[in-house]
């Protein structure tokens, strides 16, 4: 199957979305392992074209290519994910990607099909598993593991850490008088709640943390009925096991007394097919991961008197 095949059926994953469903692009490492890839963030799978690595490059950088008039990185997912490297492997494939409004390939050793996951059915892995923080949800297909891997977790690996807010866009929430206020924080991955808690600690804004959508709504449900400080805006992912992002707003909205709660949906899916349904599932803005500025920019206008 080419890549242009594989993808040509996107729109009809796109109406999974919004539904707490997903459709993963099933891979290997180089052995038995099944690992996933939200479908949306594939552009194309190619067979492994010739490489140029530089001198000064990260370890877990296999090379750069021309892609359609653009020079994009590839990282050596199979060595990030503790494979066998996959830079001298004629067989390989290589996954072209967009996070965060950036595109990248990732070498891996094939691609399996695409199939398709409700929220129910993916967990969070057990540290037991072995996966380190790499993979950041489980679940299981035709009796075999399937482990979603933490690409967040693995570019910052490679970048290193993230800019920190500004600080005149520091003194402008110290001015709001954010510290009098609480967000929720709601995310899969350990790398992005780190760095979005940071951040909130930067302008001095308590936060409350969640794992996935359901620990969140429970969370929420359970400050309504102990008379609990209530959050001023919730700040969640969108690819979330259990329930994501898509399908918390909704019951946010769907909740009388949450109703007017605001929600910043925030993911490093970056596709245009995510404006449609942040209108529909009703959140009141999004934007893609992890630039500090913007969000704390965002951030402060949502929860500014005149927007409560």
């Amino acid at each position: 199957m080419t890549g242009t095949a594989l993808l040509d059926s996107v729109e009809s994953h796109t109406r999974l979305a919004g539904h707490n469903r997903v459709a993963m692009l099933l891979f290997r490492l180089g052995e038995k392992q099944l690992f996933g890839i939200n479908v949306f963030k594939v552009r194309e799978v190619l067979r492994k074209p010739p490489l140029e690595r530089l001198p000064g490059m990260h370890d877990l950088m296999a090379g750069s290519f021309d892609y359609r008039g653009k020079t994009i990185p590839v990282i050596d997912l199979a060595a990030a994910m503790g494979y066998p490297p996959q830079a001298n492997a004629d067989s390989a494939h290589l996954l072209v990607t967009e996070f965060s409004c950036s595109v990248q390939g990732f070498l891996v050793a094939d691609f399996q099909r695409i199939a398709h996951f409700t929220g129910e059915t993916l967990e969070a892995p057990s540290s037991a598993l072995g996966f380190g923080g790499r993979v950041s949800a489980v679940s299981r297909i035709d009796g075999q593991l399937m482990a979603v891997v933490d690409v967040e977790q693995i570019l910052a690996n490679i970048e290193g850490s993230a800019k920190e807010v500004s600080h005149h866009i520091q003194q402008q929430a110290e001015h709001q008088h954010l510290s009098l206020m609480r967000v929720m924080v709601v995310d899969d991955s350990v790398i992005a709640r780190q760095r979005i808690t940071g951040l909130f600690e930067q302008m001095q804004v308590e936060c409350v943390v969640c794992q996935d959508g359901r620990e969140a709504l429970e969370k929420l449900q359970n400050m309504l009925e102990t008379g609990e400080q209530m959050v001023s805006l919730v700040v969640s992912d969108i690819e979330m096991p259990r329930m994501d992002g898509y399908a918390l707003t909704r019951a946010i909205r769907e909740t009388p007394a949450l109703r007017k709660l605001k929600v910043l949906l925030h993911s490093s899916l970056s596709g245009v097919f995510n404006e449609a349904l942040v209108r529909d599932v009703g959140a009141d803005r999004f934007i893609a991961k992890f630039q500090p500025d913007l969000l704390a920019k965002t951030v402060m206008e949502l929860m500014a008197p005149s927007t409560n």
